[in-house]
């Protein structure tokens, strides 16, 4: 079914396309009969305005673009948090997704043809001096990874602190033989998270006892990191993400181990599905509200050309304990 136009509503009432968009933006010029009647008959044509359009035609789009990946359910819940935030002052998202057919580059490539104001990239893999580019031809705020380029926004969580509060939890609990399952090599917050870790051990006396596995982002990547934990079990690990934490889970469950009576686990970013009893993740949480709130609220000040005192924004982190961590034996 085609949209509804100015066109088909002004036909309908029998006046002026004109006289429709004075009725619709509200201003004067129109009678009050007339414009209950092009009221009446946009109702029940279902006529909804084109915002998008008619901004595009000020010169001021008022539209931020979001790059963010299919693959990851953290991304999802960003997604939420950045709507709240962008509907709090007066601007919408048009979203463009990586896939595992359309990369990165496609998927900002699409936005900068609908012509956003600025961009706020979830977890960006392109290498820096690109995004300081794409930052030369609008505002970029790059989440959850740090970048170098004074050009280039950045609004993350401190990781390496979120790796401390995980191996500071475990320790008190009594463990020592702690593992960590990194991210892989692509993954631009893995190696924070696995400098958090290793100086964590060594803080506790355990530079011993440091192990770490390759990992990744996905549940694939966690389940194949739990086979090669089995071949000498740690008493706790950590692990990148909770995507990747949730496929350890069931291997290790599978396998006949007991969590934590086992083998206590830790993942990061206390994604939505996190809490749910059967997985009922320890999880380092990432502060949603006030990191896309925050990173809207820069994007704005860029578009707005204000002055901005600090780049980078590097929010804190904080544990939320639940059912796979318990005391060691």
């Amino acid at each position: 079914m085609s949209r509804t136009t100015l066109a088909d509503v002004a036909a309908e009432a029998g006046v002026s396309v004109a006289l429709v968009s004075i009725v619709m933006r509200d201003a004067p010029g129109a009678s009050a009969a007339t414009r209950a009647r092009v009221l009446e008959v946009a109702r029940r044509l279902d006529y909804q305005p084109d915002n998008r359009a008619r901004l595009l035609r000020s010169g001021q789009s008022r539209l931020l673009g979001v790059v963010f990946g299919v693959a990851h359910p953290f991304h999802d819940d960003l997604l939420t948090g950045l709507y709240d935030a962008a509907e709090r002052v007066g601007y919408e998202l048009t979203l463009s997704a990586i896939t595992p057919r359309r990369d990165e580059r496609a998927a900002i490539a699409g936005l900068l043809q609908d012509r956003c104001a600025a961009l706020v990239l979830l977890g960006p893999l392109i290498p820096s001096a690109e995004l300081a580019t794409l930052a030369g031809r609008l505002p970029v705020v790059a989440m959850m990874r740090s970048v170098r380029q004074r050009q280039v926004d950045v609004v993350r969580t401190d990781d390496a602190r979120g790796l401390h509060l995980a191996v500071d939890h475990l320790v008190a609990l009594g463990h020592s033989r702690i593992a960590h399952v990194d991210g892989g090599k692509h993954q631009p917050s893995s190696a924070d998270r696995q400098k958090g870790y290793r100086e964590a051990m060594r803080r506790h006396g355990l530079e011993a006892y440091i192990r770490v596995v390759g990992g990744g982002p996905g549940e694939e990547d966690g389940a194949r990191a739990a086979r090669e934990l089995l071949t000498a079990p740690p008493t706790a690990v950590t692990v990148f993400n909770d995507l990747s934490a949730a496929g350890l889970l069931d291997v290790l469950r599978r396998e006949g181990l007991a969590v934590p009576g086992d083998i206590s686990v830790v993942g990061y970013d206390d994604s939505s599905f996190s809490s749910m009893a059967h997985i009922d993740l320890t999880t380092v949480a990432q502060d949603i509200e006030t990191m896309t709130t925050l990173a809207v609220a820069r994007a704005v000040e860029r578009i707005d050309g204000a002055a901005v005192a600090n780049r980078e924004v590097v929010i804190p982190p904080r544990l939320i304990i639940r059912g796979t961590t318990g005391q060691l034996d």
